[in-house]
């Protein structure tokens, strides 16, 4: 067999070597997410480190998250 491999981008390189902690699940995520943005919205100093940690790791839920805050916000 003659596999191919691409080298990893920076930017994947990069997520891998996020620290995680304190870790958060994208289940754990999207069951928190509706509060999570609605307490953005209401004061966008609010800090939630399990979010935004996962977050900033897992673009399928920033993604989420920013689609519902546009949502929220148009």
């Amino acid at each position: 067999m003659n596999h191919r491999h691409r080298p990893l981008s920076a930017a994947a390189v990069d997520g891998l070597l996020l620290d995680t902690s304190p870790y958060l699940s994208c289940d754990d995520c999207f069951d928190r997410l509706d509060t999570y943005v609605e307490q953005i919205l209401a004061d966008p100093s609010r800090v939630d480190v399990a979010m935004q940690v996962h977050l900033k790791g897992c673009g399928a839920c920033a993604e989420e998250a920013e689609a519902l805050l546009d949502l929220l916000t148009s």
